[in-house]
């Protein structure tokens, strides 16, 4: 059991809500220096709480709590305004953003470069970026901030740099090696170009053959950690490119 705390004006964005008892809830904030926190907000359904109209997803938040266990109290919360609701494809995006970080982070463990992707994500979904780059750098970033990622740009049996015109076996939890010698290790792993192992490394998805193998990289290393468990905003958007 965690010990005993009061938190105040701690930057927050809402991952998940879902109702407690009969007229309160428990919220799942991302917070910048506390992580993942699980909050009662007591009273949040009733029709005069104040809190009704804050506790919305993918808007910025101060959030003050207390208490210790796993579960906090909450204390207030304040609207920090300046961010356009998501909707469409931006907004599935954004549930599936939440996803990754409820059930790949772990409660009360701070990432403050993870929570400045996030907030950064939104902002670009919302002004209408492509969407697949944001996805992308803030997957990278998630891995990465969590200790999963591996090294893209060194290949991982001789250290040297990964080379442009190489193509590579990308082996989950080592990383690259040159596919000319290791195409026998595991034909189950990604194949990827050295070009794109280097522009994902810089952060660069405008090469339509990155963001292409980028993709399938990152949804392997994922899928891995997930422990092959399938992501439901996944699964909503599939549905829909198919429709």
């Amino acid at each position: 059991m965690s010990p005993k705390q009061r938190i105040e004006q701690q930057p927050s964005f809402v991952l998940h809500t879902y109702p407690w008892r009969e007229t309160s809830l428990i919220a799942e904030i991302f917070s910048r220096d506390h992580g993942r926190v699980a909050l009662v907000a007591k009273g949040a359904r009733r029709p005069q709480s104040p809190l009704r109209g804050v506790l919305m997803a993918f808007q910025p938040l101060l959030v003050d709590w207390s208490g210790g266990g796993e579960v906090k109290t909450l204390v207030r919360a304040e609207w920090q305004g300046g961010q356009p609701l998501l909707g469409g494809r931006a907004l599935l995006c954004g549930y599936y953003l939440n996803e990754l970080l409820v059930r790949l982070s772990a409660r009360e463990d701070a990432h403050p470069v993870l929570f400045a992707a996030y907030a950064d994500a939104l902002r670009e979904f919302a002004r209408g970026d492509a969407l697949a780059p944001v996805l992308r750098r803030f997957e990278l970033a998630l891995l990465n901030e969590l200790g999963y990622g591996a090294g893209l740009d060194v290949e991982a049996d001789s250290g040297e740099a990964v080379r442009p015109a190489q193509d590579y076996l990308y082996i989950i939890e080592r990383g690259p090696l040159p596919l000319a010698t290791h195409a026998a290790a595991d034909a189950e792993q990604p194949v990827i170009s050295g070009r794109s192992l280097l522009a994902m490394a810089a952060g660069d998805f405008s090469a339509a053959e990155t963001l292409a193998q980028s993709k399938t990289l990152l949804r392997a290393i994922i899928n891995h950690y997930l422990g092959g468990q399938p992501l439901q905003s996944r699964r909503v958007l599939k549905e829909l490119q198919e429709l």
